[in-house]
């Protein structure tokens, strides 16, 4: 493993800490769906993403909509580590007079690119931003990610539709395909089928890769920015619950409650992982 390597598996197991540490006040929140989209996290913002901590309204800097809006715990944990706003807000997450609400605010929180509302809409809202960043040519990269389960939405599809219409080359989403949804599996609920096939049909196009493997997701990523015709889609492979003890072997880890004992025995874990990777 090189140093670069080393730096994302580092860095995502920072981020997967930070959620533990901001959900420790209420013991509970969306633990399996933060914890599988956390390694792509680190490739975005420890390696491909243009942001700067320092001035989170950069006109030049890449956006970032997170349409899986329940993970924002997750996207509020990588922006902590990378010094966006002070640690200790973590530990006030959905709590009442908090600057970080469950889902993710950008009227809130330093780094957040764009509210989410309803599954589904983060499609609409992040090829708006990339329509209006062409328009003001900008050559910004706007990054989505999507659950595998979110794409039972139509809205999905229709603004698959409009961004291949439309060519909007710097759109590259993500879909973080741990295949579960809240009760259950996708493909019990609604399936969806061969999610990359289906967006190359839509004409966008489409990778898949092992979405806990940093190199393979950079990899990906650069892909992407290389052809220059279309919008693009990583269907990123991944298990819900990844690296955290009490969560990764639950069937029901959309949203858990957990005790003392299962944090700390969490954490430990991760420690040692963080340990061997420094």
């Amino acid at each position: 493993m090189d140093k670069a390597e080393r730096d994302l598996k580092l860095l995502a197991a920072q981020i997967r800490k930070t959620i533990l540490y901001g959900l420790s006040t209420s013991m509970a929140g969306h633990v399996g769906g933060a914890m599988s989209m956390s390694d792509a996290l680190a490739v975005l913002y420890g390696k491909e993403m243009k942001i700067d901590p320092k001035n989170p309204k950069w006109e030049e800097r890449d956006r970032l909509v997170v349409s899986k809006g329940h993970c924002g715990p997750a996207v509020y944990a990588a922006l902590a580590v990378k010094g966006f706003f002070p640690m200790e807000w973590m530990k006030t997450i959905n709590q009442p007079e908090t600057k970080l609400p469950s889902h993710c605010d950008k009227n809130r929180v330093p780094g957040i690119d764009m509210t989410t509302g309803s599954l589904g809409q983060g499609m609409s809202t992040a090829l708006g931003i990339a329509w209006g960043l062409r328009y003001q040519k900008n050559d910004a990269y706007t990054y989505l990610f999507l659950g595998d389960g979110e794409c039972d939405e139509g809205q999905v599809w229709e603004g698959a539709l409009f961004a291949s219409t439309k060519k909007l080359n710097h759109v590259i989403a993500l879909i973080d395909k741990n295949e579960k949804q809240l009760d259950g599996y996708t493909e019990d609920i609604c399936n969806v089928g061969d999610l990359a096939k289906k967006f190359e049909q839509f004409d966008w196009y489409a990778q898949d890769v092992d979405g806990h493997d940093v190199i393979s997701i950079a990899c990906a990523i650069e892909n992407a920015k290389k052809q220059n015709e279309k919008p693009s889609v990583i269907v990123l492979h991944t298990i819900k619950g990844k690296d955290c003890t009490f969560a990764e072997d639950v069937f029901y880890n959309h949203h858990m409650t957990f005790t003392q004992q299962q944090l700390d025995e969490a954490n430990q874990h991760l420690d040692q992982l963080i340990e061997r990777l420094s």
